[in-house]
């Protein structure tokens, strides 16, 4: 992969993307982006202001008559123009991600770039497909049809783990729908989301169509929110600012996605391949160092398969290689950040008090002492009830909980707000359709966890919000139905009129 992403020569113009160039914030803060590997900071840049937002919404207002007016075949030539440019800078979208963020190389050039651009070629295809209901005759006297239009401009708040695939989640069905969009990335992690928008311009796709602005949540944000000429809001991150975001934007009643927090449940029946849920549990607990809203954290085993679970799971957990993000042979790499490190390391010591921490459980020294690292833990004796158990760690942690009966292990995985993703472990097909029927969760695996497509939807239940990202399914939140109706009887006293006056 070659040296570390010089974001400061890249990004010497800015870290705002307005109507398709590149400027400095004008809120007079500055803030830096962070290596989390090393603590050193890599780029500093000027966050932006409410004015800057002004800005944003103006160059997405501006282009979008000519962008919703373009044909869906004119869209989607862009946007395959699009996933090429991409395809093109992989390379350098890796390194910034795996600079930004902390995440091994190996993730970000076989997961990220590549789900990216593959997000990108569908949407493309997609944008071709935005039908609506046939034409017919429902009424006897008149021609019924539905068209799909664009909102208008979109507001879109993403977070920090995963920011180049975030901002195609929330950029890709918002712009082949004929939308504008202006994205505030995470402070933390602004580059790939830049570079994205770069991407976007570099493929013909028109000026205003994309745009970035990179501010303090509470300043920016919340002014992106509630700002008069956003038509729609689409936010992913917290519940609990979720809540914020929904207030806001309700004030001025947009249109309003959310994809908020998880506790995803790994169900393992007494019948299932040990040896295949143990990896599945390790990777899918710790994928980006368990910074992922349906990372696997809860597993419910049933009891004659508990302490072989446990056991193996943790063997496992002891292989796994923490390490320099850019070393192709590391597995695991730092959180985001010291405080949330601190944070995920917080929630583990006070666990301590009430339950077992099997494996991990600290930071590592050494070499990686610098960085904002924490070993992949498992712990178990955790109350149903305690906060490991409902409470959203969002690090390389895993708890296990023994269950009896198919009924219980159920009920336990579904007994947390959240219901974003879920998995079932199970050899027999009619366990596994039982346990696709009854977890609630936006997403059930049956004897896998993790794995997602472009063409399949991405949303939650419960405290995990509403709406869904990817697929065609997230044209529902992009698009406004309008149901055109044709009178085909050219009769001027019609007969329902009577209803309202006169005489038949």
């Amino acid at each position: 992969m070659g040296n570390r992403f010089q974001a400061t020569d890249r990004f010497a113009d800015g870290a705002q993307y307005i109507g398709g160039r590149l400027r400095p914030g004008t809120s007079g803060q500055e803030h830096s982006v962070v290596d989390p590997a090393t603590g050193e900071r890599v780029f500093t840049y000027e966050l932006a202001s409410t004015a800057d937002v002004d800005a944003a919404v103006a160059a997405a207002r501006d282009a979008f008559p000519g962008w919703s007016g373009a044909t869906p075949g004119e869209r989607s030539d862009a946007l395959h123009r699009f996933a090429g440019v991409l395809a093109e800078q992989a390379d350098d979208l890796a390194r910034a991600e795996s600079l930004q963020c902390g995440k091994p190389v190996k993730l970000t050039t076989e997961f990220d770039v590549p789900g990216t651009v593959d997000n990108t070629a569908f949407f493309a295809g997609a944008a071709r497909h935005l039908q609506g209901q046939s034409a017919g005759e429902y009424s006897g006297d008149h021609t019924s049809y539905v068209r799909r239009e664009a909102i208008g401009v979109v507001g879109s708040i993403a977070p920090w783990n995963y920011p180049l695939q975030m901002a195609a989640w929330k950029v890709l069905p918002a712009i082949a729908a004929g939308n504008t969009i202006v994205l505030k990335p995470a402070e933390l992690t602004p580059l790939t989301s830049l570079m994205f928008a770069q991407a976007a311009t570099e493929a013909g796709i028109p000026d205003g169509v994309v745009n970035i602005v990179t501010g303090a949540g509470r300043t920016t944000g919340e002014h992106l929110v509630g700002h008069p000429d956003v038509a729609m809001t689409s936010f992913t991150g917290s519940t609990p600012v979720g809540r914020r975001v929904a207030e806001i934007a309700t004030a001025t009643v947009k249109r309003l996605h959310l994809e908020l927090g998880g506790k995803a449940p790994f169900v393992v029946f007494d019948d299932a391949d040990l040896e295949a849920a143990a990896h599945g549990a390790v990777a899918a607990s710790l994928i980006n160092s368990g910074q992922d809203c349906t990372a696997a954290t809860r597993a419910y085993v049933q009891r004659p398969l508990f302490d072989a679970f446990v056991a193996r799971v943790a063997e496992l957990m002891e292989t796994v290689r923490l390490g320099d993000p850019f070393d192709p042979a590391t597995d695991l790499g730092p959180l985001v950040s010291h405080v949330h490190r601190d944070r995920v390391a917080a929630f583990v010591d006070r666990a301590r008090g009430y339950a077992t921490v099997v494996t991990g459980g600290e930071a590592p020294g050494g070499d990686l002492k610098a960085g904002a690292y924490y070993r992949p833990t498992l712990i178990t004796g955790a109350a149903q009830d305690s906060e490991v158990v409902q409470s959203e760690i969002f690090g390389p942690v895993l708890v296990a909980l023994p269950f009896d009966g198919d009924d219980e292990g159920i009920r336990l995985a579904n007994d947390t707000p959240y219901g974003l993703a879920a998995s079932a472990w199970s050899r027999d097909v009619f366990r596994a359709n039982l346990a696709t029927r009854e977890l609630r969760a936006g997403c059930v695996w049956i004897n896998d966890h993790i794995p997602i497509i472009s063409e399949m939807p991405h949303g939650g239940y419960k405290a995990s919000g509403f709406g869904k990202d990817m697929s065609s399914y997230s044209f529902e939140e992009y698009t406004q139905v309008k149901h055109v109706m044709y009178d085909n009887t050219a009769v001027a006293a019609k007969d329902w009129h009577r209803t309202i006056f006169g005489d038949r």
